[in-house]
C-alpha cells in the first residue's frame, strides 16, 4: 500500500503543472483572437485558407463548375449571336462558304461535321480554322472536334445542338441569341442586318443548366421520334411559363415545300430568288453546293465577292475585310429593313393575343 501512496504522489506535481499549462493556453487562445483582432497579429489558421476565401464566388451548383467563361465586358447596345453550322459528309465546302457569309468578329461560331463524314473532312476543317490568320487574331471561330453521331431518328441532332451551346456558354458569358444552322442553309441579309431557330441565352441557360427536369424529361421522350429537333425545343418553350410570352413563332427562314410536301423541302434555284427577298427572311435554305443561286445572293444581297466575308463596318485592310476595325459599327444594308419589318410584323402578331405556341 505504501508503495502505491508513493507512485501516487510522484505523479500529483507533474500533473499539477501539466493542468496549468493547458489552463493557460487556453486562457491566452482566447485574448489572442481580441488581440488580434485588435493589432492584425497574423493567426496560425491564416496558413489553412477556408473554404470561403480559396473560393468566395463558388457554389455547391452544378452550373457554377460548368459556367466557367471569363467574365463579360461592359454590354454593347449591338447584340452578339452565337452560332452552330452543322455539316454532315461531302458538306465541307458548304460549311465553310456559309462560315464565311456569316463572320462578323462580334459573334462566335461552332462549326461541326459530324461522325459520318470522313475524317479527312474534319480534319481539313479543323486545319482551316486554326491556320485562318483573321479566326486565329480573334479567337472566336471554335471546331467542335469531337464528331457526334448525327441522324434524323433519334435525340442525336438535339444532343449536338445542346453540345454546342453547352460549349458556347462555358467559353463565353455576353452573347444574346443562338441560331442554329446547317451547312444548306444560307444568309439573305449582310451580318451588319441581323437570324431553322433562334434561342435566347436565358433559355438556353435553362435547356442546359435546366433548374426544373422538364428539358431532360422531353429530351428522353423525344428519343423515340423520328425527327426530335422539329418539336423538342418548341415543346420545352410553350411548357416552360416563363418562356411562352417570349415565343414567336417564325425561324427567320425562306423554305419552299414541294407540293406535295416531301420529307425534305425544295432545293432552291435561282428561280426563286424573287420569293426569297420578298420573304424578308434572314437565312434560306436549302442549297446545293456552289449553285448559280449563291453567287447571285453574294452579288446582289450580300455584296460578296471573290469568296471573302460579307462586308461590314468592321472591314478594314487590304484586301479588304483582312483586318478587324470596330466591331461594332454597322452598315445596315437593304436587306436589314425587308428582315425588320418581318420582325415587327411577328412582334404585333404576338402582343395582339394570339396564342404563340397553339
Amino acid at each position: 500500500m505504501g508503495y502505491l501512496n508513493m507512485e501516487k504522489k510522484k505523479w500529483v506535481f507533474p500533473l499539477v503543472v501539466t493542468s496549468s499549462i493547458c489552463l493557460f493556453l487556453l486562457a491566452t487562445s482566447f485574448n489572442m483572437g481580441l488581440v488580434s483582432s485588435l493589432n492584425k497579429i497574423p493567426s496560425i489558421f491564416s496558413l489553412f485558407p477556408s473554404r470561403a476565401t480559396t473560393d468566395q464566388t463558388g457554389s455547391y451548383f452544378a452550373e457554377a463548375k460548368i459556367n466557367q467563361a471569363p467574365p463579360p465586358p461592359p454590354r454593347s447596345s449591338v447584340p452578339k449571336f452565337a452560332y452552330l453550322i452543322s455539316g454532315s459528309k461531302g458538306d465541307l465546302e458548304k460549311l465553310w462558304r456559309t462560315l464565311h457569309t456569316l463572320y462578323h468578329p462580334w459573334n462566335y461560331y461552332v462549326v461541326h461535321l459530324d461522325l459520318e463524314s470522313p475524317l479527312q473532312e474534319r480534319l481539313e476543317l479543323a486545319s482551316r480554322v486554326r491556320k485562318h490568320p483573321l479566326f486565329a487574331k480573334v479567337g472566336n471561330v471554335y471546331m467542335n472536334e469531337k464528331a457526334n453521331m448525327v441522324t434524323y431518328r433519334g435525340p442525336t441532332m438535339v444532343s449536338n445542338t445542346l453540345h454546342a451551346c453547352a460549349i458556347l456558354l462555358k467559353r463565353h458569358k455576353d452573347w444574346d441569341w443562338f441560331i442554329n444552322l446547317s451547312a444548306s442553309d444560307y444568309p439573305l441579309v449582310t451580318q451588319d442586318g441581323s437570324a431553322w431557330m433562334i434561342l435566347s441565352r436565358a433559355f438556353v441557360e435553362y435547356c442546359i443548366w435546366g433548374w426544373d427536369n422538364l428539358p431532360r424529361t422531353l429530351l428522353m421522350y423525344y428519343s423515340n421520334f423520328v425527327s426530335s429537333p422539329e418539336g423538342y425545343f418548341q415543346t420545352v418553350i410553350c411548357n416552360a411559363p416563363q418562356f411562352v410570352p417570349t415565343v414567336i413563332n417564325h425561324d427567320m427562314h425562306y423554305i419552299s415545300w414541294d407540293v406535295p410536301p416531301k420529307q425534305h423541302p425544295h432545293t432552291l434555284s435561282i428561280n426563286d430568288t424573287a420569293k426569297m427577298v420578298a420573304s424578308g427572311a434572314a437565312f434560306a435554305r436549302k442549297f446545293k453546293e456552289d449553285t448559280p443561286v449563291l453567287d447571285k445572293i453574294d452579288n446582289e444581297l450580300l455584296g460578296r465577292k471573290n469568296g471573302s466575308f460579307t462586308p461590314g463596318g468592321w472591314c478594314e485592310g487590304k484586301p479588304h475585310c483582312t483586318e478587324v476595325g470596330n466591331p461594332t459599327k454597322l452598315k445596315p444594308g437593304p436587306g436589314a429593313a425587308r428582315l425588320r419589318q418581318l420582325v415587327n410584323e411577328q412582334v404585333l402578331s404576338s402582343k395582339s393575343g394570339q396564342n404563340q405556341c397553339s
